[in-house]
């Protein structure tokens, strides 16, 4: 599974098996046995969270918002896909 970044202890990353076909860009995030998945458009929102707070999810979204751009850098490097 592709790590993009970690921040505070959290991994955000995708899985190299994405779905047939392959979802739109998203990115995972898990730390401790939670994990959430987040769609990035139109608007970055919570496709599934299991087990993060409403705080801990708003500052995960603050999170992906700010580095959106290098989030789908990444997905596109990752999957040979053009932006």
């Amino acid at each position: 599974m592709p790590l993009v970044f970690r921040e505070r202890g959290f991994r955000f990353h995708f899985f190299s098996n994405e779905g047939d076909p392959r979802e739109p860009s998203h990115i995972h995030v898990s730390k401790d046995g939670r994990d959430a998945k987040l769609w990035l458009y139109p608007d970055v929102h919570y496709a599934d969270n299991n087990g993060f707070d409403a705080r801990t999810q708003r500052w995960i979204t603050e999170i992906v918002e700010a580095r959106r751009d290098d989030i789908e850098g990444a997905w596109h490097d990752h999957f040979g896909t053009g932006a």
